[in-house]
């Protein structure tokens, strides 16, 4: 079983979530300058993670139905992050705050040990991702993502995977249909 699957697992057997949060299309859970030191479940719907330049923005990150989503910055350090998370559609999702969640981690070797596999994966799958805009094809991102994550073209809009994938909405549509 995947280890954020078995985190949430038990994260829910002890009934740790704190607080459930329905989002609409387009609100925002995180804006730009806030500290956010919360994990959230995604219960239903789908978000974005996201920074603005002053040209354009940039996905960093989605997350849809049975997956955590944090502003790790924020949530590591306290300090104010440059992220935004928005809802693409209504969602709904469960928060733990750090204090909870790290009382939990804290509370067995077990639970110590799937976090720390859960960054570890987190930490690989940042690396192979800037070594895929770096180095890869708009071709070769495209299909590398579509392996690695099929479900995330049923659920997120093309516009925000082009973002994500760093092409334009059109270069994607033309990859889709070759």
């Amino acid at each position: 079983m995947n280890p954020i699957n078995i985190l949430i697992e038990k994260i829910e057997d002890e009934n740790l979530w704190q607080k459930v949060i329905h989002l609409e299309r387009n609100e925002y859970l995180k804006v730009k300058g806030s500290i956010d030191t919360n994990i959230y479940l995604v219960v239903q719907g789908s978000l974005r993670i996201f920074v603005i330049d002053e040209y354009e923005e940039h996905t960093i990150r989605f997350g849809y139905k049975n997956n955590l989503i944090a502003s790790l910055d924020s949530f590591l350090n306290e300090q104010p992050s440059d992220f935004y998370i928005q809802a693409l559609k209504k969602t709904i999702v469960k928060s733990i705050s750090k204090k909870e969640f790290k009382t939990f981690i804290e509370s067995s070797e077990a639970h110590k040990s799937i976090w720390l596999n859960i960054l570890e994966s987190f930490v690989l799958q940042q690396m192979e991702r800037e070594r895929d805009i770096l180095t890869s094809s708009p071709i070769e991102r495209y299909h590398r993502v579509l392996d690695r994550s099929p479900q995330l073209f049923q659920e997120i809009p093309n516009k925000y995977i082009a973002s994500y994938l760093r092409m334009t909405p059109e270069t994607l549509s033309r990859i889709k249909k070759s």
